[in-house]
């Protein structure tokens, strides 16, 4: 595969590369170069963490990258999640092994790497030099890629830590790319700037969009209306029953001829489209029968000029995401233990 045709792979469907020109070269200089993309073991996997993720995964493996999925233990630790409980923490990040090989990314060319084996001497090191370079400001607006506000530093220092550490990850890891959703940028910029100062060779940042939670963002910033696990009815996990993807879907926020916040749309949009090419909307022959959606425009133009009704398209969107997620449901059937564990885990901290 010549290098056109592999930066195609790596950049389709995303919102961002920093920089273009630094990708080419490492794809014109590396047949198998490495990537990563970072995970707090928090709670089940949904659909704009796992679909969009695990399909740009499978992209940058197509294109001959090994990809180093990233589990963060004790950055979850730090950020408060399943209660601080470590123990809790490494039950999920088994359940989310799981999750990645359901949603078919190559085994043969994955790696999963805890924080836990990573941090050494080292990577204190790398840690505090990071910090060194990194103002206080700085590091504080970086607080948003933990789904934390700036002031929240002041109750717990171990917050200011983190920033640091996720870029120190990335150089440890050894990669040539850094990935991660638009949520992760400022991490991956600070990480940028740091090994600018410092020396070090930088990573090549990739970013995809983000995925509006159920309920809708309207205007909101994009971080802080993103499909949320917190919330389930606010997102769609990746193996949900086809009755739950349909009542999620059912009662989710879709305004008429309206685009912008509309997480319908944004389904379509990001998942349904890229992975599936088409979007089938069945009808009844009164309401004027099935229509057939070979691209995302042709979808938007008819919705926005409102000739497609919301409950139409939440049907249609319902239906193509219980198509492409019955792989990964019946993965799940098979390999259930981590999975029972975690909700095991779950509905105790209820």
């Amino acid at each position: 595969m010549d290098t056109e045709k592999r930066l195609e792979l790596v950049m389709r469907n995303t919102d961002e590369v920093v920089t273009r020109e630094e990708l080419e070269t490492v794809l014109r200089e590396k047949k198998n170069p490495m990537a990563y993309i970072g995970f707090e073991p928090s709670g089940f996997v949904h659909i704009a963490q796992g679909m969009i993720c695990a399909r740009k995964i499978r992209d940058m493996q197509e294109a001959g990258f090994t990809v180093k999925i990233f589990l963060a233990d004790w950055h979850a630790f730090i950020n408060d999640k399943l209660g601080g409980d470590i123990d809790s923490i490494r039950v999920c990040g088994e359940y989310m092994k799981d999750a990645f090989l359901a949603l078919g990314v190559d085994p043969e060319k994955t790696l999963f790497v805890w924080a836990s084996d990573i941090i050494t001497p080292d990577y204190w090191e790398k840690v505090l030099r990071i910090a060194k370079v990194s103002s206080l400001a700085r590091v504080r607006r970086a607080l948003t890629i933990m789904g934390r506000k700036e002031g929240e530093a002041e109750t717990d220092v171990s917050k200011l830590i983190y920033p640091p550490m996720q870029a120190a990850d990335i150089y440890q890891l050894e990669v040539d790319v850094a990935y991660g959703g638009m949520d992760q940028r400022k991490a991956h910029m600070l990480a940028r700037d740091a090994g600018e100062k410092l020396g070090w060779k930088k990573p090549v940042a990739l970013h995809t969009p983000l995925l509006s939670g159920l309920k809708g963002g309207g205007r909101m910033d994009p971080t802080e209306a993103k499909m949320s696990k917190s919330d389930p009815d606010s997102a769609i996990l990746i193996h949900d029953s086809p009755d739950d993807i349909r009542r999620k879907i059912k009662k989710a926020y879709c305004p008429e001829g309206i685009v912008e916040g509309n997480p319908i749309m944004d389904i379509a949009r990001h998942i349904v489209f890229p992975q599936k090419g088409s979007l089938l909307i069945e009808r009844p022959e009164k309401w004027g029968g099935n229509l057939e959606f070979a691209s995302y425009d042709e979808l938007e133009k008819v919705f926005v000029a409102k000739e497609l009704h919301p409950m139409d398209l939440k049907t249609g969107v319902a239906s193509a995401l219980i198509e492409l997620l019955e792989p990964t449901r019946k993965y799940f059937e098979e390999h259930s233990d981590n999975l029972n564990r975690l909700r095991e885990i779950l509905s105790k901290k209820k």
